[in-house]
């Protein structure tokens, strides 16, 4: 075969030129691209010059290797040099691909003649019994691989045998060479999907104690690719592509080849026992654990494929200005994230709606950074004002798309999942502020309804300025695809680059004394824009009956295991609930949820802010107050300070705000242990909104929730069994 080629080659011989040039070259030219994820493989015959080279007969095919240095790094490599892996096992595996001739990113190696499994047997469908004995005996001889001929380790490797080292390793390096090199990226991306920068050393940190098994050499990618159905028959299969190999426990080759090869759930037992057997023939105590450890490394799988799988199924939307194949993308991504909530404790994952949004923003935002668009974001992120309210001057339209086109590309740390919205902090350069995106999360992320429009809440305080600190609604409106937002300022810091400073603790004591004064103010909030008072004034009772059809709602999982625990069902509780009365005092705007994560401190003055009102109400003002104090820790000296100053600023208002506060805040008290009660075992069942740390921190006490609770309902607790959050 002549041609460039040759020339090439001529070249080479007279000049020293990098004669793996000509490799490369002829293969682009003339060769055949098989499969392969993480190089591009061609098969190509020799041509008499290069048969010279890695002396081989002209015509025969071989696979000329490429690394391809732009694809992200999403795989775990123990060794850098795959051809020192083949060497080490040519003795044992003798029909492996020998490596012919290697150079920087560009391999040549022999090629095995025969078609990948899966092109007679794809992705899914049942493999023939003999082949599933076939790829049993394959594994098996990689034990036969002696630890002294591969190449060196990487330092601090486990000992040979500790299971539960090597599958802390495992993930650990995972988090170090696919996670966080991607994470400047892809960070965003992954929190607004519900994915942590610590869930892999979260999972390292829960791997449980395993039984010893000794190491052996590993292949950990065999799937129907990488797996060649003879031409000839003997061996049957041939196992290619070893540069993911590694030294260690042999039940993590079986998890990642029961996985990747798709086998249908009706075959795994038959290939585990296909598996136990081969081993056991070689060496008996690889087996021992089986049944109780294999199912560690299959969650090792699932959690690691997380990553690999959303980046690429991001990366599959193209450079277009619209993104190619979303639907695909986002199915990727639901199944990776299904699959992966176990393993990693994945609190809340969104529906495919959800994801479909996280994406097409991350997808924009990455149009907008690009030199061909940075001019005209408004062609990529386009959006619709909501006509209640009218455009803010200080923050124009072109200032929203600005902020839209930021939220996408926001690093992880700037992206705060709620128990009811996603908050993205963004920098506007044409405003020179700071601003909060605010999406709503999908409908069953949260159990507890919301009643007013925050919008319309945030509108309000306005009247009050000064006296109530809340965030400024800039803007509101739909964004494609058909995805609700709105623009608040930010209460954190003003150069964003820092989370803001919440009260986790308990307040200060002129911390207390602002807040107070804050609620207080709230009187003075014009509450006709909104609507009626809740129970038209008769609150308990509206919150009571708010109560009795949460807990009718839970699902039947929750609410069984509330029974064994000790709670009512919801009839009984109407029942209990219906024996107090509070006294009815004037109603006023109540922001509904004052825990300490809906309040902000400012670093400068030290005055608070309060955030989140999605949850407010029209009610007593009584049961704000008592609601803080029973969400946020505080001494009891500022318990005391907080309810005198009440008392005294609201006295000044009117004798009827505080008119029987001493007994009803004991009341209003135990109403919101009794729910906690039911919310709380609720989140732990299902897992909802676990990534709130209000919540994390609400379920981690929840024994001492369960007590107070039917204590002060009058019933005897069941056996205090906390369910695992994880």
């Amino acid at each position: 075969m002549g041609g460039p080629t040759e020339a090439v080659l001529h070249a080479a011989g007279r000049t020293g030129l990098d004669v793996y040039d000509a490799f490369v070259l002829h293969a682009l030219s003339h060769g055949e691209e098989t499969g392969g994820h993480h190089n591009r493989n061609f098969v190509v015959p020799l041509t008499e010059p290069m048969a010279r080279l890695v002396n081989r007969e002209p015509g025969t095919s071989v696979k000329v290797r490429l690394r391809v240095p732009e694809m992200l790094p999403v795989v775990l490599r123990t060794w850098q040099d795959e051809h020192r892996i083949l060497d080490a096992i040519k003795g044992v595996l003798p029909h492996v691909p020998e490596c012919l001739a290697r150079s920087g990113g560009t391999a040549v190696h022999s090629y095995a003649e025969g078609v990948p499994l899966s092109s007679i047997c794809q992705n899914g469908k049942p493999l023939d019994s003999r082949l599933i004995q076939a790829l049993a005996e394959l594994l098996a001889q990689m034990v036969r691989v002696r630890r002294q001929d591969l190449p060196k380790l990487p330092p601090a490797w486990p000992r040979d045998g500790s299971s539960r080292s090597f599958l802390r390793t495992l993930a650990l390096a995972t988090d170090a060479q696919v996670r966080r090199p991607n994470w400047p990226e892809f960070g965003g991306l992954f929190a607004a999907l519900g994915v942590h920068d610590d869930a892999m050393t979260a999972f390292a940190q829960r791997v449980p104690p395993m039984v010893r098994r000794p190491f052996s050499l590993l292949h950990t990618d065999l799937h129907r690719e990488n797996v060649i159905f003879s031409y000839h028959g003997d061996p049957p299969l041939i196992c290619v592509d070893w540069e993911l190999a590694t030294y260690g426990d042999p039940l993590h080759d079986l998890a990642t080849h029961l996985v990747r090869m798709h086998y249908p759930s009706s075959q795994w037992e038959e290939v585990k026992e296909a598996w136990r057997q081969a081993i056991s023939r070689v060496r008996p105590e690889a087996v021992h654990g089986l049944d109780t450890d294999l199912r560690h490394y299959i969650d090792f799988e699932h959690a690691q494929s997380v990553y690999p799988d959303v980046m690429r199924a991001a990366k599959s939307l193209g450079d277009g200005q619209e993104p190619d194949g979303l639907q695909a993308a986002t199915e990727s991504v639901e199944r990776a994230l299904g699959v992966a909530r176990g393993p990693l404790g994945l609190a809340d994952v969104p529906g495919p709606s959800e994801i479909e949004r996280i994406l097409y923003r991350w997808h924009a935002a990455r149009q907008v950074r690009t030199a061909r668009v940075r001019r005209s974001a408004c062609a990529v992120v386009s959006w619709v004002a909501d006509g209640r309210i009218a455009e803010n001057p200080a923050f124009p339209r072109e200032a929203v798309v600005e902020a839209l086109a930021a939220e996408g590309a926001a690093p992880a740390e700037h992206v705060f999942k709620g128990t009811g919205h996603l908050n993205t902090v963004v920098r506007v350069p044409s405003s020179g502020s700071t601003v909060v995106v605010r999406r709503r999360l999908s409908a069953g992320s949260r159990r507890e309804p919301c009643f007013l429009d925050e919008h319309a809440v945030l509108m309000a305080l306005e009247a009050v300025e000064g006296a109530v600190r809340a965030p400024k609604l800039l803007a509101l409106g739909v964004s494609r695809p058909s995805d609700q937002f709105a623009v608040h300022s930010y209460a954190g810091p003003p150069d964003g680059c820092r989370p803001p400073n919440h009260p986790v603790h308990g307040l200060l004591p002129h911390e207390a004394d602002d807040l107070v004064d804050q609620l207080c103010a709230l009187v003075d909030v014009d509450t006709r824009c909104l609507g009626p008072a809740m129970g038209g004034g008769v609150f308990y009772g509206w919150l009571s009956d708010r109560l009795v059809d949460l807990v009718g709602s839970l699902p039947k999982e929750s609410l069984q295991l509330a029974g064994a625990l000790g709670l009512p069902n919801a009839y009984r509780l109407r029942e209990i609930l219906s024996r107090h009365t509070v006294v009815q005092r004037p109603p006023v705007l109540l922001h509904g949820d004052l825990n300490p994560w809906n309040l902000v401190r400012h670093e400068r003055t030290g005055e608070l802010t309060i955030i989140d009102w999605e949850m407010a109400m029209i009610g007593d003002p009584l049961y704000d107050l008592v609601r803080h104090l029973h969400l946020t820790p505080h001494r009891a000296e500022i318990r005391q300070r907080m309810y005198a100053r009440w008392i005294r600023n609201m006295s000044l208002r009117g004798e009827a705000y505080v008119q029987g506060w001493a007994d009803d805040r004991h009341i209003y008290r135990w109403i919101e242990i009794v729910r906690s009660a039911y919310v709380d075992l609720d989140r732990l069942v299902t897992g909802m909104s676990l990534d709130a740390p209000n919540v994390r921190r609400a379920v981690d006490s929840y024994s001492m929730t369960l007590l107070a609770a039917t204590a002060s309902l009058g019933l005897r607790s069941g056996r205090v069994v906390t369910p695992s959050a994880s």
